[in-house]
């Protein structure tokens, strides 16, 4: 088998996964955001195109969204009280973390609902303040528990004598951690971008900054789908 078959049946695998489909749907939207703000002053007709593109796969991923609560309730409970994280930080972070997102959910079906007309909902652009509150909070919280696991990790590594006790396995998984700090902080950067005026740097990102801000991310993601593959086999 060669090389490039090889790619082509892991890059099948992936999109055949919810999560893997998601992040490559989420590479497409934003390369285009990005062309299209490239080319906003340079050809404004090339821009819309793309601008088009974008906004059709962003509301492609926001309906698939629509049944998240579901999977979310399930991992929720399960999740419990947070009884089997390494410590009581982590364990407030979690339950706190699903307790933000069990809320996010149902509002961006409201703003889903508003944005197609299907039902009247008044005060839309608050609905939609709100959701990207919710959407703030989520992602800052899955940055705290990040970090924090990442750093309870460094701790461990810290007290190894002899690194060549670790496994080559264990050493991937803590760098690929290091990535995921960084996809989530990108993450962050938009996110609080679509607050409203005002609040931090909400809407002062051009389209070209949040179009590579959203590229960045969503290729860190597809790389370590990529790379925890392999670590598993």
């Amino acid at each position: 088998m060669t090389s490039t078959t090889k790619f082509v049946n892991e890059f099948c695998d992936i999109i055949d996964s919810y999560g893997g489909r998601d992040k490559v749907m989420k590479a497409l939207c934003y390369s285009a955001k990005l062309v299209a703000g490239y080319h906003a002053k340079r050809n404004p007709d090339l821009a819309k195109r793309y601008a088009t593109a974008s906004s059709k796969i962003s509301g492609a991923r926001a309906t698939l969204r629509l049944i998240d609560d579901i999977p979310m309730i399930q991992y929720a409970l399960e999740y419990g009280l947070g009884e089997n994280e390494p410590d009581r930080v982590m364990a407030v972070l979690g339950v706190t973390a699903n307790i933000v997102d069990l809320l996010y959910y149902p509002i961006e079906k409201v703003c889903w609902l508003a944005e197609h007309k299907i039902v009247d909902v008044k005060h839309a652009d608050s609905w939609d303040n709100v959701n990207s509150i919710f959407w703030v909070l989520s992602v800052y919280l899955n940055l705290m528990r990040t970090m924090r696991n990442f750093s309870l990790n460094q701790d461990k590594l810290n007290r190894t004598a002899n690194l060549n006790d670790l496994d080559t396995k264990s050493l991937a998984k803590h760098r690929l951690e290091m990535v995921s700090i960084v996809r989530i902080s990108l993450d962050f950067v938009h996110a609080v971008s679509t607050l409203p005026k005002g609040y931090l740097w909400g809407g002062k990102l051009s389209t070209f900054q949040v179009g590579a801000i959203g590229t960045l991310s969503a290729g860190l993601g597809i790389y370590q789908i990529f790379a925890k593959r392999r670590l598993n086999k």
